[in-house]
């Protein structure tokens, strides 16, 4: 296998690794969106999946869990799940892929090096469905937040959502899960265009020696 296939394989992994821990971030943290208001400055007001959080500018955070899962809104469930499904099919395609990697000894002897390329096209195929799982409900979030920040319905003087820091979080997380399943499948393409020419001058050569043989053996 070529040293370019190697290395896209490997800069894959670190890649697919470092998104979806940074997905794994993105679903813990509370600062999905962020409230400041102006009659109390010193103090802020964070939204996440699982917690709600109060933030004093002298350096204290109060954050409380939501009491029922059925008295959340369908944004935040829907948020939930898909972040969650994200997070699931992003470590199912690591598992998947790491045995289809040229310098993991397994594998080969089932099928060879078509197993491990057939291993890898899947965990690259599963890291773009977990970015795109990834980059829905954050994308959603960030919208609702635009559109209750700019509806003339509501006063000016009400304190209205900002993006937090999970939001950007996510985003850079789930553009990093696609690049990573991009660099796996281009990886075992690359790897597959440069098996062909050897496999054929391969059988070019076996062929030659049994036309050989059969000469020799009429001599």
């Amino acid at each position: 296998m070529d040293t370019c296939a190697c290395a896209l394989e490997l800069l894959g992994m670190l890649v697919y690794i470092g998104s979806w821990l940074c997905a794994l971030a993105t679903t813990i943290l509370p600062q999905w969106l962020t409230m400041s208001t102006a009659l109390l400055p010193v103090e802020s007001y964070e939204l996440g999946l699982w917690e709600t959080c109060v933030v004093q500018d002298v350096g204290g955070m109060e954050c409380r869990a939501y009491d029922s899962l059925l008295g959340l809104s369908s944004d935040l469930k829907l948020a939930r799940m898909l972040m969650c499904a994200s997070l699931a099919v992003g470590m199912l395609g690591m598992l998947v892929a790491i045995p289809g990697l040229y310098l993991v000894n397994s594998c080969r002897e089932h099928g060879g090096y078509r197993t491990k390329r057939t291993l890898t096209i899947i965990g690259g195929v599963l890291g773009m469905l977990s970015g795109v799982l990834c980059l829905i409900p954050v994308s959603y979030m960030a919208h609702l937040a635009v559109i209750h920040f700019f509806d003339d319905k509501v006063p000016d003087v009400v304190p209205r959502w900002e993006f937090g820091d999970a939001l950007f979080c996510g985003w850079a997380g789930g553009f990093l899960l696609i690049v990573a399943g991009l660099l796996l499948v281009s990886s075992s393409v690359c790897a597959q265009v440069e098996n062909t020419p050897a496999l054929q001058r391969r059988h070019q050569l076996m062929g030659t020696d049994v036309s050989f043989r059969k000469r020799s053996e009429y001599v």
